[in-house]
């Protein structure tokens, strides 16, 4: 045995020990309540306070549609508390507590993170309430599809131990700073969790703080991933190998209005590439609601270009 080992045995440890016990104070069980036809469904999830005001950052999945919010503190204390606003399309939301109950995480900087790092994970998982597991960053810029199809982008990938309940809990860094939102679990892989980038939550809550939601464009229509014959690429000189198969166009859209029709193959728009629904959904940003934009596109072997004006999106491509 290394004789040093006792000694990296207890720095990791005082460094997890250290991390817990900064933040864990932070860390809320949230409890909710959705309304259906068999009554009121009851379920429950993480979350942290992230402002000195009572501001709570979690999961869009965890309090999407619900009708009630309860937090419970660490020492057992029960706090009333209303969702501000979700985005599904990062799997974030914003909720409040009805007064100030907690002190603030610190927000730490995703773009100083490096494979092999501590991470230590904080939430509920199944109902324990203030469960820690720690890892390392097993990969860095990963993507996850959300519950409204988008890809999240620069996700990041651990191996510290994740279960239903952990949803909306921070990731936090050796130096006690958050940089991420539990999220999600590969089935049933074990060791492979995802957390959604603090620099993604700071851009995402700002919008939900301020408006209760996020702005994005859409086009209205329906559509898969195909790839481009050779021969089409070569002789169009194309620069993409896939495009957007046009599946269906919702009727009224901004697809309809700009001519798209089912068949057709979308492979750009405002001049950047689409090579498949990903690249269409993010290239529709809000900046682009209301907005003329050019569409490219392959109709019946020849290349054309329409011209459309997206609408602010209804969580459609």
């Amino acid at each position: 045995m290394d004789p040093n080992e006792p000694d990296l045995l207890d720095a990791y440890s005082r460094a997890v020990s250290d991390v817990v016990e900064r933040v864990s104070p932070s860390v809320l069980n949230l409890e909710i309540g959705k309304e259906s036809r068999r009554g009121t469904q009851r379920g429950a999830g993480s979350g942290f306070v992230f402002t000195p005001d009572g501001y709570v950052l979690t999961n869009s999945h965890v309090v999407h549609d619900v009708s009630s919010i309860r937090a419970t503190l660490t020492d057992g204390e029960t706090v009333a508390a209303e969702l501000v606003g979700d985005d599904p399309a990062t799997d974030l939301a914003v909720v409040r507590l009805a007064r100030p109950a907690a002190p603030p995480v610190e927000l730490g900087d995703a773009a100083r993170l490096k494979v092999g790092q501590l991470v230590v994970a904080i939430g509920n998982p199944l109902g324990f309430q203030t469960t820690v597991t720690a890892g390392v960053v097993s990969a860095l810029g990963r993507t996850l599809r959300s519950q409204s199809g988008r890809l999240i982008d620069s996700v990041i990938q651990t191996d510290a131990a994740l279960n239903p309940g952990n949803s909306g809990g921070p990731l936090v860094a050796s130096d006690g700073r958050v940089i991420g939102v539990n999220t999600a679990v590969i089935q049933p892989a074990q060791g492979i969790a995802f957390a959604i980038s603090i620099e993604t939550a700071k851009f995402v809550t700002g919008l939900l703080m301020k408006e209760g939601r996020v702005r994005r464009s859409f086009l209205g229509i329906a559509g898969q991933d195909v790839q481009l014959r050779p021969a089409i690429v070569h002789s169009l000189g194309l620069d993409v190998k896939s495009g957007l198969l046009v599946l269906g166009v919702e009727p009224a859209s901004p697809a309809q209005r700009a001519g798209l029709a089912e068949g057709d193959v979308v492979v750009g728009l405002a001049g950047k590439p689409v090579r498949g629904v990903d690249d269409l959904h993010r290239t529709l940003t809000a900046e682009r609601v209301g907005q003329a934009t050019e569409l490219d596109l392959l109709r019946r072997g020849r290349r054309e270009r329409l011209t459309v004006v997206p609408d602010e999106s209804r969580m459609m491509t």
